[in-house]
């Protein structure tokens, strides 16, 4: 893996030369992991002008961290001689000396306060934005990497799975969320890729729902919302199922819907198609049956070191999807009061030639009763 961490380098260093930087300092914890293989707990990565010059600076030694992953043997190693100091400031003063004359960081995600303090011990050192550059370059994933999310999808598809056979009526939205998360790490998982959300009754198809006391009850919507990490990879999916013998003629019918919805999102999936028209084939059958108002601002977006990644599938979105970019596709409706519907899956975005996406989370998404 060390090759492979060093030409993800290779392409920054590359990119930030063309940009007229001769450094960069990455400091978004996902963009190390991404660059140096691991993230120590407050660690940062000097890309320096070759190979020799990359180095990662911590605060202090990094522990044995499976979740944090193993930072890249050849790359070297700085640990700070106080855990108090700031990696980003020692970084900037080892470029000083080096007689570079401009550093590319990243101020979307570095405070005034560091950004302040490089400007301290570098007085010199012309400071310049080095953006979403890392985040773009992540966005395409190697075949290593999408193994990792098909391990996590399958890790979520057994833990919801197993949860389906359980006794659910009478159950509270927050005990049945916390089961998930336990079965998430039972079947291998770093841990949950976000907070899981179960959302029944009233609460069900609603973005964002944190689970509540409220306990199921027959005749309930329940929708579930959960993913796990694997080696830093994170996964989502979201199904919906009815409380009891058989779903009532609404929610059949709201069901079909949100499913048809979400099947033309995923079937608009191919390389070359601009993220948009990905959200417009999903939103225009729920707009279509008068659900418009109320809808998510968008219909997905790419999954990877973080759930929430580029490309973003919404209605303004700039720029076409590539090969080899994991997303999810994840429409919904939510009416007040009585609840609603919501269907997640990740996939892998395909060539037709190689048969188109590629679904990772492949728990049923037939309308059962429980």
């Amino acid at each position: 893996m060390s090759e492979v961490y060093a030409v993800r380098r290779g392409r920054l260093r590359d990119r930030c030369a063309a940009a007229g930087s001769d450094a960069a300092l990455v400091s978004l914890p996902a963009n190390v992991r991404y660059l140096a293989g691991g993230a120590p707990a407050g660690a940062v990565l000097l890309v320096g002008s070759d190979d020799s010059r990359d180095v990662l600076l911590c605060p202090r030694r990094p522990a044995e961290d499976p979740a944090a992953g193993r930072p890249d043997d050849l790359l070297r190693l700085s640990v700070l001689p106080t855990p108090a100091g700031d990696p980003a400031v020692a970084a900037a003063d080892l470029v000083d000396p080096a007689g570079l004359r401009s550093l590319a960081v990243e101020e979307h995600h570095l405070t005034v306060a560091r950004h302040r303090a490089i400007r301290s011990v570098a007085p010199r050192l012309h400071l310049t934005d080095l953006g979403c550059a890392v985040e773009q370059q992540r966005a395409i994933k190697d075949e290593e990497e999408i193994s990792h999310l098909r391990i996590a999808a399958e890790i979520s598809d057994q833990a919801l799975g197993e949860l389906l056979e359980s006794i659910l009526v009478g159950r509270t939205e927050r005990h049945l969320a916390l089961e998930l998360e336990r079965r998430l790490i039972d079947h291998g998982a770093d841990g949950p890729a976000f907070r899981t959300s179960v959302a029944t009754g009233p609460h069900a198809g609603r973005p964002g729902h944190r689970p509540s006391d409220r306990r199921v009850e027959e005749g309930d919507f329940l929708c579930v919302r959960l993913g796990a990490t694997y080696r830093g990879y994170r996964c989502a999916i979201g199904r919906t199922f009815v409380i009891g013998t058989s779903p009532a003629d609404w929610q059949i019918d709201l069901y079909d819907l949100v499913f048809a919805a979400q099947r033309a999102g995923r079937e608009a999936l191919t390389p070359g198609t601009p993220y948009r028209d990905v959200d417009r084939a999903a939103r225009r059958p729920l707009e279509s049956a008068g659900y418009a108002e109320g809808l998510a601002a968008r219909t997905g977006h790419g999954v990877g070191l973080e759930i929430d990644e580029r490309p973003q599938l919404a209605p303004a979105a700039m720029g076409k999807l590539d090969a080899c970019v994991p997303v999810t596709v994840e429409p919904g409706v939510h009416l007040p009061g009585r609840g609603g519907v919501r269907i997640d899956d990740t996939l892998v975005v395909r060539p037709e030639a190689d048969g188109g996406p590629e679904l990772l989370t492949i728990t049923t998404k037939e309308l059962l009763a429980l």
